[in-house]
């Protein structure tokens, strides 16, 4: 009977280590979920039917920072290889900086040893993901001017799975989604958002066009742009525009609240400001919001040179704040905006959320700083004048952009359709749940070119900084064509938990010593009283 028992012992001890290898259970116990799979994450990957091939190229002499983020890639990988499980479609990755593509470009990590010397580490901060054939570059680190670099460490690894889920959705994609950048409203050419049209072409197929009068043009895109238009729209656009929306359309509106000359400023120094009437007033207020004409000024902002000589033969250029160039916070609530770097804009204007409580859910997206002024027009702006007092910045965050989300209204729920249009659908008063997203600052949208080149939309020729411009209108048309919720996993936050460098130095030698003498005198003492003891009983013995 006893070896009937022991051979079941056996048996069941064979069967439960056979399961464990079989089925992996895995615990996610930190505060932060920071080992957790997002469900869209999951989703994604149940969709994979080949294996991925990932090659981290963040490798060699890194620091402890970048270790850091080295480990954190790759327990990420370990997390999405074990949600696949044994599947056929697995995950292989290696670490390796061997092989690298031509075009991307290095991080040089200037840094200080504790000896005062310095030292220089040229890294790739890149992963490339591989599947079917097609190859994926993966941005590892997130560069926030004016954050530390464990702050920007942090932010890197909580952009992680975001940032990969991205990269295999675009590899797995099936189908191109459209979208659209409006015409026949004085709108930005395609000149003038070049680099933004190069970014989004990554996801999208990218066309141009007007309205026409037909009802369901639009409806083959996911989203519209509607990029700094300067001339009213009519009823017929905005009908078109209306029932788009209806049917679960998504719109980016880039709208300035005000009219004035950038040539006319530039050669005599001043420009009248006066209000832009698009003719959208009634059509945003029904969707909650409201741009004013009004100009922004913000005590921070972009530096423009002036000639300060008085001597027209000797020139001297010196940087002045340029109250109307604010450099734009950014919110940490929403997906769209969370860790990204300031946004520059000229001649910004402000909005308001209206329409108390109406079902819809609205976030401020960006905002000025806390010492800042608002300018009603008509008015004139004044090159004379650059930075005006300090204590007429009395306001603090004022909006300029915001996300509104949920089920719209239509405007012509209890108006006949313009005559003009032909109408293919009959008319829908209540939308679809959509998005959509207004930025009260046509610059924010438009790249500059420099000896026949264009600059990457946000960069500053004359402080030679990159600002979050791109960052922030591809991740609002991401979010205005999320349909799965990928978007939120840009919202995943981890407790950034940070030792004094200093003092972890000071008291260095202390710990050395207290790891290695301490051990050895526990030991020591042991061991002692063990031979006391032994030798106490066998002499009683005795």
């Amino acid at each position: 009977m006893k070896i009937w028992q022991n051979i079941a012992i056996v048996v069941a001890l064979v069967a439960i280590n056979l399961l464990v290898h079989r089925f992996v259970v895995r615990w996610d116990m930190t505060n932060d979920h920071r080992y957790s799979i997002a469900p869209t994450t999951q989703a994604l990957l149940q969709q994979l039917d080949a294996p991925l091939q990932i090659t981290i190229l963040l490798d060699g002499e890194l620091n402890a920072g970048f270790q850091r983020l080295q480990r954190a890639t790759v327990e990420l990988i370990e997390e999405l290889e074990a949600e696949i499980g044994n599947r056929k479609s697995g995950i292989g990755y290696r670490v390796s900086a061997e092989d690298i593509p031509q075009g991307l470009p290095p991080t040089v990590i200037h840094e200080r040893t504790h000896k005062g010397q310095t030292a220089q580490t040229t890294v790739y901060p890149f992963a490339l993901v591989t599947y079917k054939g097609k190859t994926a570059v993966v941005e590892l680190l997130r560069n926030n001017r004016g954050l530390s670099g464990e702050e920007n460490l942090n932010h890197s690894i909580e952009n992680l799975e975001f940032a990969f889920v991205e990269a295999i959705h675009s590899l797995t994609r099936e189908k191109v989604e459209k979208i659209a950048f409006l015409e026949g409203h004085g709108e930005l050419s395609e000149r003038e958002v070049y680099d933004l049209s190069q970014a989004l072409s990554r996801y999208y197929q990218i066309d141009r066009g007007t309205l026409g009068n037909e009802t369901g043009v639009l409806d083959a895109y996911k989203a519209v742009i509607i990029a700094d238009p300067q001339r009213p729209f009519s009823e017929t656009d905005k009908y078109i525009l209306d029932q788009y929306l209806m049917q679960g359309g998504s719109i980016l509106w880039v709208l300035n609240g005000v009219r004035f000359s950038d040539e006319t400023l530039s050669q005599s120094g001043t420009t009248p400001v006066i209000p832009l009437d698009l003719n959208l007033s009634d059509m945003l207020f029904r969707y909650g919001v409201r741009v004013n004409p009004a100009l922004v000024q913000d005590m921070q902002c972009l530096p423009m040179p002036v000639d300060v000589s008085s001597d027209p033969q000797q020139p001297n250029w010196q940087p002045m704040p340029w109250t109307y160039a604010p450099l734009l916070l950014t919110s940490q609530a929403s997906p769209i905006t969370r860790n990204l770097m300031q946004v520059s804009a000229t001649m910004a204007s402000c909005i308001d959320l209206v329409g108390g409580d109406d079902g819809l859910h609205k976030t401020i997206l960006l905002a000025t700083s806390s010492a800042s002024k608002m300018t009603t027009t008509p008015a004139e702006v004044d090159l004379s004048m650059m930075s005006g007092e300090e204590e007429d910045f009395q306001y603090a965050f004022i909006p300029v952009a915001a996300s509104i989300e949920g089920v719209f209204p239509s405007l012509y729920a209890h108006l006949l359709p313009p005559e003009e249009v032909i109408l293919h659908a009959p008319l829908r008063k209540q939308s679809e749940k959509t998005k959509q997203v207004l930025v009260a600052a046509g610059s924010s949208i438009r790249n500059e070119w420099q000896q026949g080149q264009p600059l990457p939309l946000g960069y500053d020729r004359y402080t030679q900084t990159q600002f979050g411009n791109r960052d922030f209108m591809v991740n609002a048309v991401l979010y205005l064509t999320d349909d799965m919720g990928w978007m939120s996993l840009r919202q995943k936050q981890l407790t950034l938990r940070l030792l004094n460098d200093q003092r972890a130095r000071d008291a260095r030698i202390g710990a050395q010593v207290i790891s290695i003498i301490v051990p050895l005198c526990i030991l020591a003492i042991v061991g002692t009283t063990v031979i006391l003891i032994r030798k106490k009983r066998y002499t009683n013995q005795r």
